[in-house]
């Protein structure tokens, strides 16, 4: 892990190569079951091409300077559908349809029967990060709230009983990626602040069944949504839930700031957890200023300790072009840099 002040990282995703997957259909949602008509290469040759462009986002982050590297999540539809949807109980091939408030239908896996794992579905991920860098690696998972939340319970009828069965497999995928190597593991909780009544029963304990007994750094990370999805005007400057993270077991809270302009006073009820600091609006497509970025570290210091402040994008960076996403990482480590000299 790295040994000075303010390390950088990615939240997870880094854009896919236009030759792997089809944007224009990537860009139209998020999807909760499988979307195999976005991939451009047919599936004999797939898992070779995914390596290759993982190598390629590998070799972006590291070339950026980034400190703590993802996969960049290449081999996802999503951050979240191709976990849940290579479990047992999930019937994604007959999904259920969830109406949004705003009237938008999206199809979702249906929970048929006993939530449970087949196999590590990201272990070899973790082993191809592991041998392809040197530099201190992090893996995500979907948090067990929010896969409680982007699917439909036709089997517990229990809403906490869902997301304590799907906290039993993300530990024990946890515990697989954390054997094969994993410096840092991150739970992907965005749906805390989609349902936060809900979140206030029973999230904190599902998050932290599935970090039981892990020992190495955990993140849970929390946002109001992707940019390109969720437009910077419709977020707020606040979270409905977020100091109830101060009662879970990870050790860092990852949050996006910078888009939303978040009220960054409210960490100062994270005091007991090392703070991921969303310093890049990935709303904005140009690539920010150093002086810009550097400021907003500087925010962040004003109620987190330098010791205890890790900086990163706002989110992942999965719908940005590829340019402008290394770009904007290689201005964040500058700017981190910059401001790490600040306490020489």
């Amino acid at each position: 892990m790295p040994g000075h002040l303010l390390p950088t990282t990615v939240v997870g995703s880094y854009p896919q190569p236009d030759w792997l997957v089809d944007r224009a259909m990537l860009s139209k949602s998020i999807p909760r079951i499988r979307l195999q008509g976005m991939w451009r290469i047919q599936r004999p040759l797939l898992e070779e091409a995914q390596d290759d462009a993982t190598i390629v986002a590998i070799h972006d982050m590291e070339q950026a300077g980034i400190d703590i590297v993802s996969d960049g999540e290449i081999r996802r539809e999503s951050y979240s559908n191709r976990f849940a949807t290579a479990l047992d109980g999930i019937d994604a091939d007959n999904p259920a349809i969830i109406i949004s408030p705003a009237g938008n239908k999206t199809p979702v896996p249906r929970v048929v029967g006993p939530i449970r794992r087949r196999y590590p579905v990201e272990l070899r991920d973790m082993e191809f990060l592991r041998r392809n860098t040197t530099r201190a690696a992090k893996i995500t998972l979907p948090g067990p709230f929010t896969l409680s939340q982007q699917a439909q319970d036709d089997f517990y009828h229990d809403d906490e009983a869902v997301a304590m069965a799907f906290a039993e497999v993300v530990n024990a995928e946890a515990g697989d990626l954390q054997r094969a190597g994993a410096d840092v593991i991150q739970l992907d909780e965005s749906w805390v602040r989609s349902n936060p009544q809900a979140a206030r029963r029973y999230a904190v304990k599902a998050i932290n069944r599935a970090l039981d007994n892990i020992t190495v750094p955990t993140i849970v990370h929390v946002c109001f949504g992707y940019a390109a999805i969720v437009p910077g005007s419709s977020k707020p400057r606040g979270y409905p839930f977020l100091t109830e993270l101060a009662d879970c077991c990870a050790t860092q809270i990852s949050i996006e700031a910078a888009q939303p302009r978040l009220d960054l006073g409210v960490l100062k009820e994270l005091s007991g957890k090392s703070i991921v600091l969303g310093v890049l609006d990935l709303g904005d497509p140009e690539v920010e200023p150093v002086a810009v970025i550097a400021e907003r570290i500087r925010n962040g210091l004003k109620v987190v300790a330098p010791e205890r402040l890790v900086v990163a994008p706002d989110c992942g960076m999965k719908y940005l072009p590829r340019a402008t996403a290394f770009g904007k990482l290689k201005a964040m480590c500058a700017a981190a840099a910059r401001v790490r000299e600040e306490f020489a």
